[in-house]
């Protein structure tokens, strides 16, 4: 069949090439690149075109049928994220150890030809997941609710709902809910908080808080809409206030592993002046509060108003703590909220969105002329952009190390540490 008269629907062989950012794996059909779901480098399948069209630069497709078997391969841990399923469990198929090598190669790839560096990062399991299966780590689960008020999630790059019965990645707490076994307001929001210590969980319909029990939403303005996470780091409890709907680490080790991480990377900092960009809730604030000590200072710049009144509370008891209030760029070049006071920063800590910080922040960042940059990122990508962008400004020497702290998926979370 020509390539032209191809479309979407259509079904072709495929002979799978290397992994790809995203969670696909390139192949070519007569020339054209085609990112293909749900298979292996190697692999021969049978594809279904999901994006196609004689105009297009690339196509999409599924595989919805195996020829030839990678030995990576394994029954999928989720069948419902497979071909035509919902999104977020795009690796379900792959044996654990090879996700890992799968993300290991995105993320060197992604440095290299963003950065130009030749690492070859490691990415670590995060503790108790090779015994899990990789399964039941999400202490944050969304979901959405269909026509007929079952609970879901969207199809793959659709708004159509596919509705559940289970959520293989949520934790045993959040299975607990029983949020698949309930009718639902049709075409509504469901977001389900568990903490990873066992306190009570939350879950808020819409963005309101909603009673499992009475089955209805709580409009009250006194609701409670908000959980207490508690973090070991470095031998010392911390306890966190964080709203239901604000943005927390999802995997249950990842709060611990990350701040301990952190915390480590910044090294020595008693009576140093640590910056902490888009701190949320103040994860990583109060451990770097206390490893500046009370001679030190921490400021803290996060936008979201709600997360930094979380901030507030968790950091209270932490005089050296400042909290800034603001869009990161503006408030470190001084246009709103203003950190320029501190004329200089040893060290900065900054866990950006999936985005990255960008040309803004960077050339904010290197202003402060810091000894240290610690940056904790969720996409390769961005990561490497702003790596490369930092390195023209000085900070060349960096290390890079991979966690695993979405399984199953094709997101991992990398610690970089820059020095000058």
């Amino acid at each position: 069949m020509a390539t032209d008269s191809l479309r979407t629907g259509t079904t072709v062989e495929l002979e799978i090439g290397p992994v790809a950012h995203g969670g696909h794996c390139v192949a070519r059909h007569d020339g054209r690149v085609v990112f293909v779901r749900h298979t292996l480098p190697g692999e021969r399948v049978r594809a279904r075109l999901t994006d196609a069209g004689p105009e297009a630069k690339f196509w999409r497709a599924d595989a919805i049928e195996v020829l030839d078997a990678s030995p990576d391969r394994v029954p999928s841990a989720w069948p419902a994220a497979g071909p035509g399923g919902v999104g977020g469990g795009e690796l379900a198929h792959v044996a654990l150890p090879a996700q890992r090598v799968w993300k290991e190669t995105v993320l060197a790839e992604q440095l290299h030809r963003l950065a130009r560096l030749d690492l070859a990062p490691r990415v670590e399991a995060a503790p108790g997941d090779d015994e899990r299966g990789g399964l039941a780590y999400r202490t944050r689960i969304d979901l959405h609710v269909d026509a007929e008020g079952r609970a879901g999630m969207r199809a793959y790059r659709s708004h159509d709902v596919v509705p559940l019965t289970d959520m293989p990645l949520a934790t045993e707490d959040v299975a607990a809910l029983g949020l698949f076994d309930r009718r639902w307001p049709a075409g509504s929001r469901i977001e389900a908080v568990a903490p990873a210590d066992g306190s009570p969980s939350l879950v808020l319909l819409d963005g309101a808080p909603f009673d499992l029990h009475s089955n209805r939403r709580d409009l009250r303005p006194n609701a409670r809409a908000a959980v207490r996470e508690h973090v070991r780091v470095g031998g010392t409890d911390y306890t966190y206030r964080v709203a239901a709907a604000g943005f927390w680490q999802v995997h249950r080790e990842a709060p611990g592993l990350l701040a301990a991480r952190v915390l480590e990377a910044v090294g020595d900092v008693a009576g140093a002046t640590v910056l902490d960009l888009y701190s949320g809730a103040g994860l990583f604030s109060s451990p770097l509060a206390d490893a500046v000590g009370p001679d030190g200072r921490l400021v803290a710049v996060e936008g979201d108003e709600r997360a930094v009144k979380d901030a507030r509370r968790n950091a209270h008891d932490r005089p050296q703590v400042e909290l800034h209030a603001g869009d990161v760029a503006d408030v470190l070049t001084g246009r709103r909220g203003a950190v320029a006071p501190v004329g200089a920063a040893d060290v900065v800590v900054l866990d950006p969105p999936r985005t990255g910080a960008g040309r803004r922040v960077v050339d904010a960042v290197a202003a402060l002329r810091p000894r240290r940059i610690v940056y904790v990122a969720c996409d390769p990508a961005a990561l490497a952009r702003d790596i490369a962008l930092l390195g023209e400004r000085g900070w060349s020497d960096v290390t890079v190390t991979g966690h695993d702290l979405f399984p199953m998926t094709h997101h991992l979370e990398a610690v970089a540490v820059l020095d000058r």
